[in-house]
């Protein structure tokens, strides 16, 4: 005789399709939750705090690259690369898994540019955390120093442009990803009235991250020495 089913027992009666459909549910949720929370707000913020370049190597390293404790260095990485792994596998995924419309015209441009920025976002990203994070601090015992950086965006044209272009990429993903998350991520905006305010405010998020981004790469390169 089969045994009761208990509260700690899964219910396995749902069918596999059912199943699957309410695993990808989560998943694309949680994919889309971690673009905007913590990695959306922590890549604002990690912009803005290279805007103290302007300041002055010191102020740029206390803002920058200054942590408190081991600790804080390691809860800080933590928050950041979980989120970042998990949306970065989601979105390959996803890449492989959907193809755009070609119904509407700039519905099909934002669904491609969003994949180019991806692509480019994620190269960008891997040299940038090898360089700027990795390779300092556990190979050369040391956080990354203003000076080299600054250097490099002055004197070396592929690193200057390099970060440019990545900027760029993480403004309009960001952006994007703000209006996404909003409209088809979790549905919170359906009308079309709606739909078309966040447009706008998606532009407006990419100008100022775009302006934060660029405004600290001229910051690094201004004070080269």
């Amino acid at each position: 005789m089969a045994l009761p089913l208990t509260s700690d027992q899964p219910d396995r009666s749902a069918p596999p399709a059912a199943r699957e459909v309410a695993r990808t549910f989560v998943v694309s949720r949680l994919g889309s939750l971690f673009a905007l929370l913590p990695l959306g707000v922590w890549t604002a913020n990690h912009l803005w705090n290279n805007l103290a370049a302007y300041n002055g190597a010191q102020a740029w390293q206390t803002a920058v690259t200054g942590h408190s404790s081991a600790a804080s260095t390691a809860l800080t990485m933590t928050v950041v690369l979980v989120p970042l792994l998990w949306h970065t596998v989601w979105g390959i995924v996803r890449m492989f898994r959907t193809r755009g419309s070609s119904a509407r015209y700039f519905g099909s441009l934002r669904y491609w540019l969003q994949r180019a920025s991806a692509v480019g976002l994620l190269a960008f990203l891997g040299a940038h955390l090898w360089l700027a994070w990795a390779q300092p601090r556990f190979f050369e015992g040391h956080a990354e120093v203003f000076a080299d950086i600054a250097h490099e965006m002055r004197f070396y044209t592929p690193t200057l442009l390099v970060y440019i272009l990545g900027i760029l990429a993480i403004a309009y993903h960001l952006a994007n990803g703000v209006w996404s998350f909003f409209t088809m991520g979790w549905g919170i905006a359906v009308s079309k009235s709606a739909i078309r305010w966040l447009e706008r405010v998606a532009i407006l998020v990419f100008l100022i991250m775009l302006a934060i981004g660029w405004g600290a790469v001229y910051g690094l390169y201004s004070r080269a020495t």
